[in-house]
């Protein structure tokens, strides 16, 4: 494949957004409390597959539009043959559906609806008013797909799933008038939306721990004092209430077993955990904003078209931060560091 030819599916595929993808199964994964496993990869490839198909498909149903208003694209220029872009997104859709069956069959529950969504969108819900609310709920989707390619579960990973639909449903309504231009409106409820979601991102869910231990899931917090008490058991010591003081006289507590416990607002408000979720949560909102107000001053195609990409940008760090919000620090920064790579490819080819 020629040089032009691969730069023309680059701009047909838009390689930088694939960046935002692999957050999505890795901050559901982290939703439930789970750590990536293989079946997670296995998410992941399906998702990338099943968001290439849908910028395929997305240009073959446009290529009319594309021709009077964007030429430039690879369809309508003649870089690309529509029926090539056809073959590519079916092609890819079923490539996305056998690596979420490799995954499991809750993985496959999820996949199929995600690709009728993204297929019913790019064919006929994209210009009508269902068109964000598809959008948003592909994406959805996709880290509901993390969350049951990794442990069978979704449950908690739906909240998660709200806050980056949301997202997602903003960033779709700016880019509906991003080759004309149009009103203020569309980014102001954007810039507003995400000044929302970056408040909710710094609230910690209730009953989640401030520190998950290594190995630990969500609910574990009484796995040391239950293994304390075990080990007693087995190694013949009795606990200390098996053990009654003399009538009428207090046995004082040992000064080397007393605990100091602070406050848990204390706790939770310079964990590191919490530290990491802020700092994320502000790097989603700086990412978002400042296009986004752009484009409020002056809604023209240009900035418009900044604040879609800077939208599509802050996918990354808004999903770092929810896996930060879900406990998993780790997985958090591994996400984080998708963001200077999209940055860096996203020079050379438009994410928009």
């Amino acid at each position: 494949m020629s040089r032009s030819r691969s730069r023309a599916w680059a701009e047909l595929l838009r390689l930088p957004a694939l960046f935002t993808v692999p957050g999505d199964a890795l901050s559901g994964a982290a939703a439930v409390g789970a750590r990536p496993n293989s079946r997670t990869l296995l998410a992941i490839g399906s998702s990338l597959c099943l968001y290439e198909a849908g910028m395929a498909l997305n240009d073959w149903a446009d290529r009319a539009e594309d021709a009077a208003e964007r030429p430039h694209r690879p369809l309508p220029s003649g870089r690309v043959h529509p029926a090539a872009a056809f073959t590519a997104a079916c092609a890819l859709t079923g490539a996305g559906l056998a690596l979420a069956a490799r995954a499991g069959r809750p993985a496959l529950t999820v996949a199929a609806p995600l690709a009728a969504t993204v297929w019913a969108y790019d064919l006929a819900l994209k210009h009508t008013p269902c068109g964000p609310v598809a959008m948003a709920t592909a994406r959805a989707l996709d880290l509901v797909l993390g969350a049951a390619a990794t442990t069978g579960r979704t449950r908690a990973a739906l909240p998660s799933a709200a806050l980056l639909g949301t997202h997602t449903l903003a960033v779709t309504v700016v880019s509906r008038q991003e080759t004309k231009g149009g009103s203020p409106l569309a980014p102001l409820a954007a810039l507003t939306t995400t000044a929302l979601l970056s408040r909710l991102l710094a609230h910690r869910p209730t009953g989640l721990p401030s520190d998950r231990p290594s190995g630990a899931g969500p609910g574990d917090a009484d796995g040391v004092a239950t293994a304390t008490s075990r080990r007693s058991v087995m190694s013949g010591s009795l606990p200390a209430i098996a053990e009654p003081a003399a009538a009428g006289r207090e046995r004082p507590e040992p000064a080397h077993a007393r605990r100091i416990t602070p406050p848990r607002s204390a706790d939770s408000a310079w964990s590191p955990g919490r530290a990491l979720t802020t700092a994320l949560a502000a790097t989603y909102a700086a990412t978002a904003a400042r296009p986004y107000f752009h484009a409020t001053l002056n809604p023209s195609p240009p900035l418009t078209q900044r604040a879609v990409g800077g939208g599509i940008r802050a996918t990354i760090p808004l999903q770092a931060a929810l896996s930060a919000r879900s406990g998993a620090g780790l997985t958090a920064l591994l996400i984080a560091g998708l963001a200077p790579l999209g940055r860096r490819f996203g020079r050379k080819v438009s994410v928009t």
